[in-house]
């Protein structure tokens, strides 16, 4: 499983001194991104393709506070996916130091063209990324998102 090791920092916080709700979509966000990059996909890659990653909804569960300036680990897997790689279920968990789950965010999504701003497939190396995550024990397949003519 792709764990990270992250902290709830100052600007993580919410007025009742633990971390905000949109703090656990941005560290999800950040591990999502350190994967990619890790597996030969940076920011320039995408540029290249032309295409990216894109979010149409998340899921947060919590179960535990976090507070400041704590060390959170990070969890990533996957959830489902279409079998051309075109839409995606993403899973990430966040643990305390002491082991205790404190959310789930449970993320769809698909790989957009930025040219023509509509979900496409993911080239052939990109989906072999993606398939060496792990999947979660309530894994689906997905239905693709590639629009067939008829």
């Amino acid at each position: 499983m792709y764990i990270k090791t992250l902290y709830a920092g100052w600007a993580d916080m919410d007025f009742n001194s633990h971390m905000k709700n949109t703090a656990y979509l941005d560290k999800s966000a950040d591990v999502r991104q350190m994967f990619l990059i890790e597996s030969g996909f940076p920011v320039e890659e995408f540029s290249r393709l032309r295409i990216g990653p894109v979010v149409k909804k998340d899921e947060v569960e919590y179960f535990a506070e976090v507070y400041l300036q704590q060390h959170i680990t990070v969890t990533y897997s996957i959830a489902g996916h279409a079998l051309d790689g075109s839409r995606f279920l993403l899973r990430h968990e966040i643990f305390r130091p002491d082991g205790k789950l404190c959310a789930r965010v449970t993320s769809l999504g698909g790989w957009l063209h930025l040219d023509e701003r509509k979900l496409v497939a993911p080239p052939p190396p990109l989906l072999a990324v993606m398939n060496l995550l792990e999947k979660t024990e309530d894994f689906i397949v997905l239905p693709s998102s590639i629009k067939t003519n008829v």
